[in-house]
Formats: structure tokens, C-alpha cells, sequence
């Protein structure tokens, strides 16, 4: 085969990433590195289903079966989750680069937990799209910053009960976008609300 550069959708593969350095963090259009992938899971895709992210069915999420696992050096505890990385190769080994994430419509806030705790699982993240800090303010309180707690789901132990719920969220490129309001008085756990912009 040529030796052209082109997408491949990371179904079905965990990539093994071996690095020379260890990263936190890998800028949007970066350079090319060299890594190693495996196959992995079924044709379905049913393996690659919730993972370490906490997205779920990948498929309700917008994801797909175009998803991967990572080693933990680019993980990061989780807060690699969300992040777009393109891929060129033949079979295997494999080359990768941070690229920008293209997601449609707006970032989606999907809440759980108890009144008393309130974790909240943020995805279809464009651009950057993973997540570096997170803050919260209801109706009745200041901006407060959430805690990672595991993936994409961030918590506090704020009572927000019956108040508006409004998001400042940071991404790993440092852009930062307020959500006001974004999640009415009324909210109940399990429901899950879309913003009307993206980064």
C-alpha cells in the first residue's frame, strides 16, 4: 500500500501507546508519534461498551464503535476522556496525533447521583474534548469548582436540589465556555441536558 495518510477509526483496537517521555497532555494538531495497536472486542463492538469514561452505551453517547482504550500515561486518570487522536498505518504499528474533535450540536451535562451528591457525566465535547476543570452554580449559590471523580464525571457535594443548575467548564487547551442555566429548577437524576453551543 502507499504510503498515504489517511483516517482509521480506532474500532476494535486498544492502542499501547510506548513513549519516549511521559505526557499529561498532548496538544491539538501535534506532532506524528509512533505506538502500537492490537486487535480487541467483537465485531459488535459489544466489549468496547461503558469503559473506564463512564460514557455508557457508547452508541446513545454519539461515540460509536470509534473509540479506543489508552495506556496510562495518556489516560491521565481519566481525564484524556473525550480526546481525538487520528491515526496512519498500514495494519500495525501505528501512528498517531492529537486532532481536533468533531462533535454536532451542543455539549451534553447528563446528571445522577443523590441529593446530597451530584456527579455529573459531561460528553460530546467538541474541539479539545476533554475536560480539564469543571464548576457548578445553582439558582441560590456562587460558582464552585466540581471534583473529577472517574472518566468524564465530576461531582460535588453542593446541595443543588430545586435550583438552576449552570456549568463553566474548561477544557484541556485552556478554553473555557459558560453553560447559564443550562439545567431547569426541576431536574431530576438520570436526565441529561444539552447546551445550544459547543467549544
Amino acid at each position: 500500500m502507499a504510503k498515504s495518510n489517511y483516517l482509521v477509526y480506532l474500532a476494535f483496537f486498544i492502542v499501547l501507546f510506548f513513549l519516549h517521555e511521559a505526557m499529561a497532555r498532548i496538544p491539538i494538531n501535534s506532532k506524528w508519534h509512533n505506538a502500537n495497536a492490537t486487535f480487541y472486542g467483537d465485531i459488535n463492538g459489544g466489549e468496547t461498551m461503558q469503559g473506564a469514561c463512564g460514557y455508557g452505551n457508547l452508541f446513545d453517547q454519539g461515540y460509536g464503535l470509534e473509540t479506543t482504550a489508552l495506556s496510562t500515561a495518556l489516560f491521565n486518570n481519566g481525564y484524556s476522556c473525550g480526546a481525538c487522536f487520528e491515526i496512519r498505518a498500514g495494519i500495525v504499528p501505528v501512528q498517531y496525533r492529537r486532532v481536533p474533535c468533531r462533535k454536532s450540536g451542543g455539549v451534553k451535562f447528563q446528571l445522577s447521583g443523590n441529593p446530597y451528591f451530584l456527579i455529573v457525566l459531561i460528553y460530546n465535547v467538541a474541539d479539545a474534548g476533554d475536560i480539564l476543570r469543571v464548576l457548578v452554580k445553582g439558582s441560590k449559590t456562587d460558582w464552585a469548582p466540581m471534583t473529577h471523580n472517574w472518566g468524564q464525571n465530576w461531582h460535588t457535594g453542593l446541595k443543588l436540589v430545586g435550583q438552576d443548575l449552570s456549568f463553566w467548564v474548561t477544557t484541556s487547551d485552556r478554553k473555557a465556555v459558560k453553560f447559564l442555566s443550562i439545567v431547569p429548577s426541576y431536574w431530576q437524576f438520570g436526565q441529561t441536558y444539552q447546551g445550544s453551543i459547543n467549544f
